[in-house]
């Protein structure tokens, strides 16, 4: 057995003493941790000096390219037209890939979407799209091409040979409260994207009690360097930042989000999730190179639908069946007249994951047809016994413990007296 080029303890000293680490340095610690070569309390300790010390952007960067490097990169350039991909770091009531993903391939552009899966309160685009009879997330990488190739969008599981490294360091810093790391979240994100080698990469970072990020100083902090983490890896970047105080839509779940998008799809649905669907789908086709495209006129003329049928049909799924529901309802009621001045994501993201719509554990099941529907949004006009929130499960000794989360979720006060919110904070290229 050879000897080690380099030891972990020393590895650790220099990041705990402020130090910045070589580029041989970091190639070696991610393939040893990714072979064994390193335990994870080392790791662990550290990915804790990162958290504390952070790092440079030379760093990031290297750190990244290490963990694309511990697995296969994807090529689509065998398909003769451009690809692009968004990302969203997570909110309540957030499906806007559902109808983002066949709005930009109306247009002639690939969109491979590679998604995950809920975890705690944050729903999953995979759960969500499960609800549908029939559909499945895991495809090889011959029938992903093939896919683009004929409809031009999937949503589907990342294969496990894309960044293997970052599903052992994920599954390490969610145990040791390293999570939060910055350097380590945005090299996380990128290493995946920039494995699976779409041309360009639209990031949707969300700020407020919803999102990953509670304040919009650390959530700007993120955005600029994950783009900068895609320009050095010569893919086109760009991050929007947006409002996750209120849940995005109506609903917060599986199968009522999927009825949410195919209501976006036939030209309705929420003003929000339409406003975030088409400034992204115009991210993404710029970035493609067509800055001209017109989204929201594919949205209206059902040219977005057609792409989603065909998107969904192609992965098994039939886009026109009968969607499961929920077994037991309950209401919640305004408790007096007024504006409804807040609604918030937190409290309505933790009340639908408690009504079985997400997972405390990855190896947990969600119910498909759990959550909450909502009833009006922040500046409506509400008077006392009207329904706020209609809550949704098949096992109803849950209800209680939802209504729990949702105690202080809801203000209401005097007419006038709600500021307006923006939903699109800023742009960061």
């Amino acid at each position: 057995m050879s000897a080690e080029k380099f030891d972990a303890v020393d590895i650790i000293g220099i990041k705990r003493d402020r130090g910045v680490l070589s580029p041989e340095q970091i190639d070696w610690t991610i393939d040893a941790y990714t072979r064994g070569a390193i335990a994870d309390e080392q790791m662990a300790a550290l990915n804790m000096a990162i958290l504390l010390n952070g790092m440079t952007r030379s760093e990031i960067s290297r750190w990244t390219a290490a963990m694309i490097a511990s697995g296969e990169r994807m090529d689509f350039s065998s398909l003769g037209k451009p690809t692009t991909d968004k990302h969203s770091t997570g909110g309540v009531g957030d499906k806007i890939t559902l109808p983002l993903a066949p709005l930009v391939a109306v247009f002639g552009v690939a969109v491979p979407q590679l998604s995950g899966r809920g975890l705690g309160h944050t729903g999953g685009t995979l759960d969500k799209l499960e609800a549908i009879p029939g559909w499945r997330a895991d495809l090889s990488n011959e029938d992903l091409m093939k896919q683009l190739a004929d409809v031009g969008a999937v949503i589907c599981a990342a294969g496990a040979g894309l960044a293997p490294a970052d599903k052992k360091l994920y599954a390490l810093r969610d145990v040791t409260g390293t999570v939060e790391a910055i350097p380590l979240i945005a090299s996380s994100i990128m290493s995946k994207k920039i494995a699976e080698g779409t041309g360009s990469l639209i990031l949707d970072v969300k700020v407020g009690s919803g999102a990953f990020m509670k304040d919009e100083e650390n959530a700007r902090e993120l955005a600029e360097t994950m783009v900068a983490l895609g320009k050095d890896a010569g893919v086109n970047t760009v991050a929007l930042l947006t409002n996750m105080a209120t849940p995005l839509g109506l609903t917060a779940g599986n199968v009522i989000e999927v009825q949410e998008s195919v209501d976006v799809l036939a030209g309705g649905g929420p003003e929000d999730v339409v406003e975030l669907t088409v400034r992204l789908a115009e991210e993404m086709l710029a970035a493609a190179g067509l800055p001209d495209a017109d989204p929201a006129a594919a949205l209206k003329d059902g040219r977005a639908m057609d792409v989603w049928k065909r998107m969904i049909s192609a992965q098994g799924g039939d886009p026109d069946a009968a969607l499961p529901q929920a077994r037991e309802s309950e209401t919640i009621y305004a408790p007096a007249d007024g504006v409804l001045l807040e609604l918030d994501a937190l409290s309505v993201g933790v009340a639908a994951w408690r009504l079985g719509a997400g997972r405390a554990r990855k190896e947990d099941a969600v119910q498909a047809g759990a959550g909450v529907r909502m009833h009006a949004k922040p500046g409506a006009q509400v008077r006392a016994g009207q329904p706020l929130m209609t809550l949704l499960t098949d096992t109803p000794e849950k209800f209680e413990r939802a209504k729990e989360a949702l105690e202080n979720a809801v203000v209401i006060g005097p007419e006038g007296s709600r500021p307006a919110q923006k939903l699109i904070i800023d742009r960061i290229s």
